[in-house]
């Protein structure tokens, strides 16, 4: 096991290195130099979308800031606490403006995700609105095309397993545990429990749950993430300041060995970037493809805030209380920092609980939001009826993850790889596919 487990790290770390980075990065400046920085001056237009969209009669399954509810509860997860602390560690304070930078950009993949998949969605045999990378590479780009359709279903079926579900099961698992000492066994049957309720609802309980928490928890981490800024406020200019010199000179990281070079900066904002809001990786269409609505431009407005939401605001909120607790150089990492950072600046353990709470909630909405891109993508391949089977071994698996199954790891750096695969096909879709975004952008503002 230990040498497949090395096989399996090997390949990640060359499947997420510079060429993937720089590709999915590429993809982005490129769809935002086309759409002519549409992200940027359309976001308060995008907003204003959003609460209009809170109730529609058109075709689709859900309405369309439900859609966003839906994806951004697959994307808000533990990226957003761990993995920006990790960036911290390793990349300086000025992996966080290249963070910023990805983020940007993102917003244009997202929105052409978004556009794509409602133009090219259909109805399945229980008359769902189905969509996302698969049926826009096979009614896009044509029949040649269809095994790199079938290619980027197959990796998501089996990603979702572990990016998606033991990961975040193993992350409510060890939350719940330093903040309650509650058994992991315990949590793990809690946990089926619960993703069983929702996920056997079907689409309208998923989007419902994910409606109703996804705001609640934003609010809870941003709130106690802005309380601590304020007080704070007199570090805020220097920590703004910091990043963005660090992202051009290096900075002594606790991680970067003698010091953290802008490479390692510039590499591990962008992949934190990447990671956190999943822009290029081709899952949120899944879900904006069953929004009622018959515009995919208004849709892939919608869906280019879930970028901006996710990093631009709860990324950076993670980032910030660290830097101005003075927590980035304590030598710790992942979550532990952020957990050290937030009880440093409300001056109490209670801030330990707060992060501790917040990733619980975050993991379990990514359980649910995955839960259904996992289901889309193997009815894509195997069709309708066999995904009650899909379901019951979603839900068993997440006890697995939350009880650390001696085959965890495995699975965990398996589905990292499967998880880069995924961006291949639809980056490929996207740039072939980019005449078709612009035109019916173009059709919408005239």
């Amino acid at each position: 096991m230990d040498a497949i487990n090395h096989l399996l790290s090997t390949l990640s770390s060359w499947v997420w290195g510079p060429v993937m980075l720089v590709l999915l990065l590429g993809t982005g400046i490129y769809l935002t130099i086309r759409l002519k920085f549409l992200p940027m001056r359309n976001l308060f237009y995008a907003f204003k979308l959003v609460w209009q969209g809170r109730k529609s009669t058109e075709d689709g399954d859900v309405p369309p800031s439900s859609a966003l509810m839906m994806a951004l509860s697959s994307t808000v997860g533990t990226g957003n606490i761990a993995g920006v602390a990790a960036a911290l560690f390793i990349g300086g304070p000025g992996a966080i403006f290249w963070m910023w930078m990805t983020a940007l950009v993102g917003m244009a993949t997202k929105y052409s995700e978004a556009v794509l998949a409602v133009n090219y969605r259909e109805i399945d045999e229980d008359g769902r609105h189905v969509g996302g990378p698969m049926y826009y590479i096979k009614n896009g780009m044509g029949e040649k095309w269809k095994s790199l359709a079938f290619a980027f279903a197959a990796f998501g079926t089996i990603a979702a397993f572990g990016i998606g579900n033991m990961v975040q099961a193993n992350a409510v698992a060890g939350a719940m545990e330093s903040a309650f000492n509650l058994n992991n066994q315990i949590t793990g049957l809690i946990l089926m429990g619960l993703v069983g309720l929702v996920l056997f609802g079907g689409i309208q309980r998923i989007a419902h749950t994910a409606t109703a928490l996804v705001p609640l928890m934003a609010v809870l981490y941003i709130g106690f993430a802005l309380f601590i800024l304020f007080v704070h406020a007199d570090q805020l200019p220097n920590a703004f300041s910091t990043i963005v010199s660090n992202a051009f000179t290096g900075s002594a990281a606790a991680g970067g060995f003698s010091g953290a070079s802008i490479i390692l900066a510039i590499q591990f904002g962008v992949a934190r970037g990447v990671f956190s809001n999943e822009a290029g990786l081709g899952t949120a269409p899944i879900a904006h493809a069953a929004s009622q609505t018959k515009s995919p431009v208004r849709q892939g407005h919608i869906a280019m805030l879930g970028t901006f939401i996710d990093t631009i605001v709860i990324c950076t909120m993670t980032a910030l209380v660290i830097m101005v607790t003075h927590t980035w150089q304590s030598g710790e990492t992942g979550s532990a920092l952020t957990s050290l950072a937030f009880t440093k600046g409300l001056g109490s353990d209670f801030g330990a609980i707060v992060v501790a709470v917040s990733l619980a909630l975050f993991a379990f909405t990514t359980l649910i939001g995955w839960s259904y891109y996992g289901e889309r993508c193997a009815e894509y391949i195997l069709g309708v009826n066999p995904l009650k089977y899909y379901r019951v071994l979603w839900v068993l698996a997440v006890f697995a993850g939350a009880a650390l199954s001696d085959y965890f790891n495995t699975v965990l750096i398996l589905a990292d790889v499967l998880n880069a695969l995924m961006a291949v096909p639809n980056l490929i879709a996207l740039l072939v596919l980019s005449p078709v975004i612009i035109q019916l952008t173009r059709t919408y503002q005239k």
